[in-house]
């Protein structure tokens, strides 16, 4: 109202005002009238804003990516960035050109820039787990690059949400994907097979050592064993070879032995029968009735006994001979014969 204004921003924008093209009033949160006919007022957020980008790149193998993101910036210089953008308000406050979008575009611009090179030197899948990487190529583009400093400008961060490929190789890559883990879960199963074979060759192969072992104990065992019974057998060898020795020289000493005594009973017996022959040298040419006399033997049937052999020297001489029964059971029996000078029995 008659070309008087007030003019009333809060502490986040940066005000610059402008009278006659010189700045009068500068600085943040500012409160002040001025005339509307001679000037002008630029007002520069300071407040840090998150920029969304989307943008598609190819890789080194010629697939197309998409890689999305946003990265957060503030104005470090809001008299710089003044210089080079229209940042103007009218009277209500209200930007006359629309100068911010063109400051986010040309950071969008700076940061496909700095992600391009990068991204034409990898692969497909290189470019789809780069995230961090691709990040990190953004900032560094961003803090070098004159433009941004020119604009007076602080990146604050830079997040990559997703590097996506189209819709067909997305699909692709999953076949692949789940192609190669179905191989790393058969060669998994092939080890875990294998790790077993070798686990069970393992065992067997220490079952074979053990039982090499447990043999070759046993060849020992058994060579001990032979040796001891060879060791035995050789001293039953010479336990019987000094047997036979000692049952030779018992021998020998009893054939000694039996030679000595039988010299000595040959002698006894030369000796006895030179006493015999001397006892029976008076009796040589006596009659054997004479030494059956001298016998005195009371048996009467030793005298019968002699008549019958004096009967049958003179058998020749007698004409009848009669013999009872009596008689006979007399020499043949345990009963004495009677006297010879009994009474002969007769026969009826």
């Amino acid at each position: 109202m008659f070309g008087l204004g007030y003019a009333k921003f809060d502490s986040i924008t940066y005000v610059i005002q402008y009278k006659n093209g010189k700045v009068v009033r500068e600085g943040r949160g500012l409160a002040f009238f001025y005339s509307t006919f001679n000037s002008s007022i630029a007002a520069v957020p300071l407040a840090s804003n998150d920029l969304p980008f989307i943008f598609n790149e190819t890789t080194a193998d010629y697939q197309s990516i998409t890689i999305q993101g946003q990265l957060s910036y503030r104005v470090r210089d809001p008299r710089q960035l003044a210089e080079l953008l229209d940042f103007t308000v009218n009277s209500l406050g209200i930007y006359k050109k629309n100068d911010l979008e063109k400051l986010n575009q040309r950071l969008v611009n700076e940061a496909q820039t700095a992600t391009s090179a990068y991204a034409h030197s990898l692969t497909l899948k290189d470019a789809i787990r780069s995230n961090k990487f691709i990040e990190e190529q953004i900032q560094a583009g961003l803090q070098s690059s004159p433009a941004v400093a020119q604009l007076g400008i602080e990146v604050l961060g830079v997040n990559i949400l997703a590097v996506k490929a189209t819709p067909e190789m997305e699909r692709a890559l999953e076949a692949d994907a789940r192609e190669r883990l179905q191989q790393e879960a058969d060669q998994a199963i092939y080890e875990r097979r294998n790790f077993a074979v070798e686990q069970e060759r393992r065992i067997k192969e220490s079952e074979l050592n053990t039982d090499i072992a447990v043999e070759e104990k046993r060849k020992q065992i058994d060579e001990k064993r032979s040796e001891a019974q060879l060791q035995r057998a050789a001293n039953d060898r010479k336990l019987r070879e000094l047997q036979v020795q000692a049952d030779i020289a018992v021998e020998a000493s009893r054939a000694d032995l039996l030679t000595q005594q039988t010299a000595n009973q040959r002698q006894a017996a030369d000796a006895q029968g030179y006493v015999t022959e001397a006892t029976l040298r008076p009796f040589r040419d006596l009659d054997w009735r004479t030494l059956t006399a001298l016998q005195n033997n009371p048996d009467p049937r030793l005298n019968i006994a002699l008549a019958f052999r004096e009967l049958a020297e003179n058998a020749g001489k007698i004409g009848t001979l009669n013999i009872t029964p009596d008689l006979l059971d007399n020499l043949l029996g345990d009963t004495p014969a009677p006297a010879p000078d009994a009474p002969k029995p007769t026969r009826r």
